[in-house]
């Protein structure tokens, strides 16, 4: 055994080198752009067996009703207690400056155009994005995906189509409900705790509200809740073997669509607002 061998048996302290950073960062930009390809690749196959037919209507439908009508409750909630908070928090800022007349559009323009569709798609991807990636990771763990594929079912069509298409359809709904209910709080909180009269309100909420305000959320809500349906089937799709498996695909939707939701809900601002 010659020195070298020697030193690194008896635990010779291994010094850093650049290389070996440069490996490592080398490593995590691979890393990257493989799961960026795979997700890509995912999402292509998905979109495309949303149009290619067979449709599987029953489990559309059925779509519709957990990521819709049940997410209403967590949602108009959310929406109300909003519009309540914002209308507070804009009436304590404008009094500084006597500006309380800009409540109300404050309230229904922050509603409109970024609180309803943000944070209705944060609370679907807690909700729903966690349940599709729960069970559909439990599904691949119990090779119920494979059995799917031995009966010649292709799982895109019947598992991830569905999920996609439903959710995209129905955020924007939700959202269309997050700003009647938002802007209904901020009514409640202006007229009756801050003193404002009720034609007044309703006019200054109208006086400068447009189209362009509330189709804009819209258009977020759809990009969001394909957003939160695509994270949730595309990691329950890819779940490790195991409990532990399913627990990190359900994490990992969960924190993976609302990072994404808050990136693009800045990109498409920049898109819809840009020199306004």
């Amino acid at each position: 055994m010659n020195t070298a061998d020697q030193e690194k048996s008896q635990g010779a302290p291994q010094f850093w080198s650049p290389l070996d950073g440069m490996q490592k960062l080398g490593h995590t930009f691979l890393n990257f752009f493989a799961a960026v390809g795979s997700l890509s690749r995912f999402a292509a196959q998905g979109i495309y067996h949303c149009f290619a037919p067979p449709f599987f209507a029953r489990l559309f439908v059925r779509q519709l009703i957990d990521i819709g009508y049940y997410s209403l409750p967590v949602v108009g909630m959310t929406a109300l207690f909003t519009g309540m908070v914002l209308a507070l928090q804009s009436y304590t800022g404008f009094s500084r400056f006597s500006a309380e007349g800009a409540v109300a559009t404050v309230v229904v323009l922050s509603v409109t155009r970024e609180l309803a569709p943000v944070l209705a798609g944060l609370m679907v991807a807690g909700r729903v994005g966690a349940a599709i990636a729960a069970e559909i990771g439990t599904m691949r763990v119990t090779e119920q995906i494979d059995a799917l594929t031995t009966l010649s079912t292709n799982p895109f069509k019947y598992l991830i189509a569905p999920r996609i298409l439903a959710g995209t359809l129905m955020l924007p709904a939700l959202v269309l409900v997050g700003d009647v209910i938002g802007v209904f709080g901020g009514y409640l909180v202006g007229v009756y705790k801050l003193g404002f009269g009720p034609e007044n309100y309703l006019h200054k909420t109208w006086e400068y509200l447009t189209a362009d305000d509330v189709i804009s959320g819209l258009w977020k809500a759809a990009a969001f809740g394909f957003i939160v349906t695509l994270m949730g089937c595309y990691n329950g799709f890819n779940s490790q073997r195991g409990a532990q498996g399913v627990g990190a695909a359900t994490t990992n939707a969960v924190v993976s669509a609302s990072i994404l939701i808050l990136i693009v809900n800045y990109f498409l601002t920049q898109l819809f607002f840009a020199g306004k």
